[in-house]
This record gives structure tokens, sequence and C-alpha cells, in this order.
């Protein structure tokens, strides 16, 4: 399905706000990494007009929520903007890239985590599943919002330690994902 990213964005962003400036520029280079991360798996025949166009809409839920330091001014907690992006891409008739947005968060989340942290989110696993979700779930973990460091990609190290923060069972995602990718 041929989509425009950028078009369905603008639906819910100004495209003069700080807040849709740092959502694609974010998107941009989280895009550039999965497709990066998708040409080390072509064996698996991702499928690269979805991983680009799920990539690009992975954030999409963010203005709802309360993060005002990127321009958000929504109610919902941060790590609502999964769930959130999923509600929004399932109404534009997008469910693969609905699931994108449920799945992508850190290193995917599980109901055991959300309960075991008691995490504002509804109790259900949000584990990338599909290879094109685990490439867009592991590209986005190199790449930050915060509004100095948009472009700079993180080390796997800084990635590695803050994971470290969640788990081991978000320790183990992310070394199934650099063994996957070869990272």
């Amino acid at each position: 399905m041929k989509i425009d990213p950028v078009e369905i964005i603008k639906k819910y962003y100004d495209p003069d706000s700080f807040v849709f400036e740092v959502l694609l520029v974010h998107s941009e280079m989280v895009t550039a990494k999965a497709l990066q991360l998708a040409d080390r798996v072509t064996h698996l025949q991702p499928d690269l007009e979805f991983v680009e166009q799920a990539a690009m809409l992975h954030d999409i839920g963010i203005f709802m929520t309360d993060a005002p330091d990127i321009g958000c001014t929504g109610d919902a907690p941060y790590l609502m903007h999964g769930p959130l992006g999923r509600e929004l891409l399932e109404k534009e008739g997008l469910p693969g890239h609905a699931l994108v947005c449920d799945r992508h968060t850190g290193v995917g989340i599980s109901r055991a985590d959300i309960e075991g942290q008691n995490l504002p989110l509804p109790l259900r696993d949000m584990l990338p599943e599909t290879l094109e979700e685990k490439i867009i779930c592991f590209a986005d973990t190199f790449y930050g919002k915060n509004p100095k460091r948009l472009r700079k990609e993180k080390s796997i190290e800084k990635i590695e330690r803050k994971v470290r923060k969640y788990g081991e069972s978000s320790v183990a995602r992310l070394a199934s994902f650099r063994g996957l990718f070869g990272v």
C-alpha cells in the first residue's frame, strides 16, 4: 500500500510547530537506521516499503502526551505515545503500522514488565513480533528526541546502559536484536 507518512503526520501536527520538527527529524533518523538494519537481513526479505513508512509513523502519538521539552502538551504520560499512536493509525486504516507504534518503545515492553514496574500502560504484551517491527524497534533505540541531539546516534554501549535499567528481560531482548542484526 502506497502512503505518504508525512501527509499523515500533517493531519495531526502543525508543520510550523516545534514538535513537528522534532518528530520529523527523529523519524527520518530512525527510518535511515531501520533501512540500514534491514539491509543486514536481506536474506529474511523484510518489507522495505513498510519499514520506511512505519518508521516514519512510529511516534505519531507523542503530541497527546505531556512532554513540554519537545513541544508536546497533551495529558497522557509520555510512555503512552505508543498505544495512542496505535489508536490513531488504526483509525487511518493502517493496522500493521499501528502495531509498530504499540510495540516499538524501548526494546518492547512485556505485560510482566508493565505489571512489575507499575507502568501507566494497558496490560498487554507490547513486544515486537514481526521482522519489520523488530527492525524499527531496534532502530529507534539509537535516536532520542532531545532537540539538541536529534541527529546524534547513540552508541550500543549507551543503549545497553539504558536498557539495563529496565531489567534482565529487556537486556535479553536487546541481545537478541544485536544477534539478529549483527550489531
